[in-house]
């Protein structure tokens, strides 16, 4: 299969499209790939890294402050598409795929305008902008969540889970030594994204200090955007500090308890492995899209769900404590977690695809 794919923007897009490549390559090992992303987002510099042929276009979202910004991102959306158009004929893929980010747009909408067969998926329990749009010009959709079924046509939508979730199962899991923790003691892991959180950061710097004496350990990824200034601080010895962890699964699966924000690839993989979480919504990313991803499994009772505004005093510590204190509760989390599990997600957008491509009836 020759298959052109573009995300972009964040991990959360990129990291599922690598997903879909990696099965498709598990299927069809002659398979050849094309990713297409922007010139100045993180996509550039991590796609590269495994050897995926990758094209950057200049392409921007649309700004809600400027609406004079906007002239230049639809002169950019143009330009793209036309460049995009270009790339699909000298490439002549069996399929093109999108997987997030404003990126895809003229991607698709080219793809579409040549007629060549589309997929687009979307993580979030709420859909993005671009996939929005694009549900009119795609063949088929796969979505994440069964809630976002509604935002789309449901003559070409699926459900399929979040691809990312096979990746977490399989990995392997990685020594608590490598980051000065032990083997015997509970892990509670707090990451709040690749960037980190400033935020996020100051009061969880605050927070650190009352974790002195607890009979766990600790795990703060700050994100690298912050390292440095955290790092400034004094913490207790049972609070280890790192900038960022490449492959993060790996050590998820030896944590008994994880803080995060409510990213659709990270519910995923706490779905995935079962692991108990305590979810902090970002409120500053579009449509409180993170806030209503924790809700799939704040209505499960599978997460313990606290906003950012509420954050204040020992909170984080008290229920932190209260989770790890109480096996019924955990539990409970589990198995309740275990009960909304795709682990075959990647399969079943393989699937769907290839019966796409062949011109067959997809599930």
């Amino acid at each position: 299969m020759r298959v052109i794919i573009s995300a972009g923007g964040t991990g959360g897009h990129i990291y599922p499209a690598l997903a879909i490549i990696n099965k498709i390559k598990e299927k069809e090992p002659n398979s050849e790939f094309l990713y297409i992303g922007t010139h100045n987002r993180m996509e550039k510099d991590i796609v590269p890294k495994f050897n995926i042929p990758f094209k950057q276009i200049e392409i921007y979202g649309f700004n809600r402050k400027s609406l004079t910004k906007n002239f230049k991102t639809l002169k950019c959306f143009y330009n793209s598409y036309k460049e995009c158009k270009k790339i699909i004929n000298e490439f002549k893929p069996d399929l093109v795929i999108g997987v997030g980010g404003y990126v895809t747009a003229p991607v698709i909408y080219a793809a579409h305008k040549l007629n060549v067969k589309t997929f687009i998926h979307e993580q979030n329990s709420v859909a993005g902008v671009s996939n929005r749009f694009l549900s009119k010009y795609t063949d088929l959709i796969g979505v994440s969540f069964k809630s976002s079924i509604k935002d789309f046509p449901k003559n070409k939508t699926i459900f399929t889970g979040n691809p990312c979730s096979e990746n977490a199962i399989k990995a392997e899991a990685i020594s608590k030594r490598e980051f000065g923790l032990s083997e015997d003691k509970k892990l509670v892991l707090f990451v709040m994204g690749s960037l980190g959180s400033s935020k996020m950061n100051d009061f969880l710097i605050k927070t650190m200090s009352g974790f002195k004496n607890k009979d766990y350990e600790v795990l703060f990824v700050t994100g690298s955007n912050s390292f440095e200034e955290v790092s400034k601080n004094k913490f207790p010895t049972n609070v280890k500090v790192v900038p960022y962890i490449d492959n993060m699964i790996k050590i998820m699966k030896k944590t008994d308890l994880i803080v995060s924000r409510a990213g659709a690839s990270t519910i995923s993989e706490i779905i995935a492995l079962n692991l108990p979480s305590i979810l902090i919504p970002s409120p500053y990313v579009p449509n409180n899209h993170q806030y209503k991803n924790a809700l799939d499994l704040i209505d499960n009772n599978a997460c313990v769900l606290i906003e950012e505004k509420n954050l204040e005093g020992d909170i984080l510590i008290r229920n932190i404590d209260e989770l790890l204190n109480d096996k019924n509760k955990i539990e409970n989390i589990k198995k309740n977690l275990n009960s909304l599990q795709v682990n075959d997600s990647a399969t079943i957008i393989y699937n769907s695809i290839r019966k796409l491509v062949d011109g067959e009836k997809y599930d």
